[in-house]
């Protein structure tokens, strides 16, 4: 059986911290804000992951009152969270994943971003998709306040 799971994340644009997308560290004078590392783009795939197989949210998972996550990398949580899948019977196909920004650039980084993520999860980078959007200046995303991603997986799981 085929399943598909949605993946969103957004975070407040802050100072102090650095800017990390898909497992790269992007250059910017802003990074992301939150408890782990805040890679949004690892976070939506994440998401997607977990709700292809009606497994709950990151929340759930790797709760913010936890020490434990405090500053951990995102792609290390997006490893347990395609284990939990594997471990429930599931192959993951594909994913395809935009990220929303009104600034840095992304574009020499996407592929980048790609490998990571086919890495961690092992399967081909030619399976991850990654693509950028400019919100052409709307909303909160196009006053450079915050970064937001969204992905989906399709999943096949036996039955």
């Amino acid at each position: 059986m085929t399943r598909v799971g949605f993946g969103f994340d957004l975070h407040p644009l802050v100072a102090g911290r650095p800017l990390v997308l898909g497992g790269v560290t992007v250059d910017s004078e802003v990074g992301l804000g939150g408890h782990s590392d805040a890679d949004v783009l690892s976070h939506a795939v994440a998401e997607a992951l977990l709700g292809a197989l009606a497994l709950g949210d990151l929340g759930r998972h790797f709760p913010d009152t936890d020490p434990r996550w405090r500053g951990i990398s995102s792609l290390l949580l997006l490893g347990q969270v395609i284990e939990l899948v594997r471990g429930r019977g599931g192959a993951l196909v594909n994913v395809d994943a935009t990220v929303l920004a009104q600034a840095p650039r992304l574009a020499p980084h996407l592929p980048e971003m790609a490998k990571r993520l086919a890495d961690v999860l092992g399967i081909q980078v030619e399976r991850v998709s990654v693509k950028a959007k400019s919100p052409e200046g709307l909303g909160l995303v196009g006053r450079r306040e915050g970064i937001a991603a969204m992905a989906v997986v399709s999943i096949e799981v036996r039955e």
